[in-house]
């Protein structure tokens, strides 16, 4: 299998003629060869689009006729549902049953980011008699798309379809790690009809392809999910040029249970919250924190639930643990496990592989109890199928441990006492937080973080507001006073 860059229309190779090979995660062979971009690519992908921003129909296109487009994209990925699914669960090693949620979640966007830009408003403001001021949302420009190897086309499409949506022509930079789904994309954009240039793929490393569409000057706003580090990178290149950034970074998101929780539900949500989608997920409920007066018995039933975790082949109907992404991230996560038994964690399930699986990297699920604040595991992003378990006395105590680390993404409480719950949600330093459910999210609400998990919101009006700039005019509709200079 061979993956091109696709610009200006065309699957092209890069021009230095660069490829890298793609891992499948259950076995570690290599099946698809990719080709590996560099600034010169961006260079040829910025340009077709900037001639698509400044020539092309699409940013003059009624909001009306833009949507249309997008509902057409949305069929045409659900047509390829099952085809999105089983290349997603064979190049990321997720299960196929969440693989095909995130099919369907993807087909979504873009309905959703159509029925936005044709129902929003825009602001006008009379001044008494004499002048009317009215907004206008402009499309910024060209938009740089850098997305995140756990659920790629789902966040690809997330992406997508508010940058599409406002008017703006993009390019699109897959991680290296998963680049094949993103593959689709030039099909689907070409039978929904979307005009040549507005759609662009530069495949790639991102200290190369993506560090080249980072810092081109044609490329007004960056939109980028992943880890923290790489964040701040972003950050330095893009402030030669003021960019516009959104940025979701990573998560150590706390699951917060009080002794008066449904203790039934609140174990459903932890297992859930850290073990879909391998644990490579940045909202997972990484970190539990549990109240002392039920917290033996908790550990002790989540440690009963991981181990039965079914892990298996990623295309199974039954796993549901599959393999994780690539061999230097199991590396990583298995040196974390080390580290959480030499730090003096307790490991009451999982921490090696399961037995009968051949190769590949698959790691049982993972529960580390006794777990202090401290420790290595219990502040920094893991990002598998690793959770840490910690007791707490009192609430304050409870705010103390959930914010006592960099980031501030996720948080999950689980309590039926409704003043603490008030209380609680005011002071629990999260972007997002659930309160007695696990993470399900209206499109409509904004997604983000604070201290290190991220910079801006999107989601709803506020991903428009991302990729649109606001345009003022002030008409004076009366004769104002203008002061004279310089009459004698």
């Amino acid at each position: 299998m061979k993956l091109e860059h696709y610009i200006g229309g065309a699957h092209v190779p890069s021009v230095s003629g660069a490829t890298f090979a793609t891992l499948e995660p259950a076995t570690n062979t290599e099946y698809a060869t990719v080709a590996a971009g560099d600034a010169q690519d961006v260079e040829a992908a910025v340009a077709a689009a900037r001639t698509a921003f400044t020539e092309g129909p699409w940013p003059r296109m009624p909001a009306a006729e833009r949507a249309a487009v997008l509902r057409r994209i949305g069929a045409a990925i659900e047509s390829r549902d099952d085809r999105i699914a089983a290349i997603e669960c064979r190049d990321t090693g997720l299960p196929i049953t969440q693989a095909r949620g995130q099919a369907h979640r993807a087909a979504q966007n873009f309905r959703f980011f159509a029925d936005v830009i044709t129902t929003l408003g825009e602001d006008v403001y009379r001044v008494a008699s004499a002048q009317l001021n009215y907004v206008v949302r402009k499309p910024v420009g060209v938009a740089g798309l850098i997305t995140p190897w756990n659920t790629p086309f789902m966040l690809e499409t997330w992406k997508l379809a508010p940058a599409l949506a406002a008017g703006c022509p993009v390019v699109l930079k897959p991680a290296e790690w998963s680049p094949l789904s993103a593959g689709l994309l030039p099909e689907i954009m070409e039978e929904a009809g979307l005009p040549t240039g507005v759609f662009n793929i530069v495949h790639g490393i991102g200290e190369e392809a993506g560090a080249a569409l980072v810092a081109h000057p044609d490329v007004p706003v960056i939109s980028f999910t992943g880890e923290t580090g790489t964040g701040q990178i972003i950050m330095r290149s893009a402030a030669a040029h003021l960019k516009t950034l959104s940025m979701e970074l990573g998560g150590k998101s706390p699951l917060v249970v009080f002794d008066d929780a449904d203790l039934e539900r609140a174990l459903d949500a932890a297992v859930f919250g850290v073990f879909s989608l391998n644990g490579e997920r940045c909202t997972a409920s990484s970190r539990v924190l549990v109240q002392d007066t039920i917290y033996d018995t908790f550990v002790a039933r989540l440690a009963e639930r991981a181990a039965r975790v079914r892990v298996g082949s990623p295309d199974d109907p039954a796993t549901e643990l599959g393999a994780l992404i690539h061999p230097e991230h199991y590396a990583r996560v298995m040196d974390y496990v080390r580290v959480g038994m030499e730090e003096g964690a307790r490991l009451v399930a999982g921490g090696e592989p399961p037995t009968g699986l051949p190769g590949g990297n698959f790691l049982s699920a993972t529960v580390f109890a006794d777990v202090t604040p401290e420790m290595r595991i219990f502040q920094e992003e893991i990002f598998g199928p690793v959770v840490c378990v910690t007791p707490f006395s009192t609430e304050e105590e409870a705010v103390r441990l959930a914010n006592a680390t960099r980031y501030g993404l996720a948080a999950y409480l689980w309590t039926n006492d409704l003043r603490r719950t008030h209380r609680m949600t005011q002071v629990i330093e999260a972007g997002m937080l659930w309160v007695n459910s696990q993470n399900v999210r209206d499109l409509r609400t904004p997604f983000g973080g604070v201290k290190a998990s991220g910079l801006g919101r999107e989601g709803g009006h506020h991903s428009i507001d991302v990729y649109t700039e606001s345009h003022i005019v002030h008409v004076a509709t009366e004769d104002l006073p203008i002061p004279r200079f310089g009459v004698a």
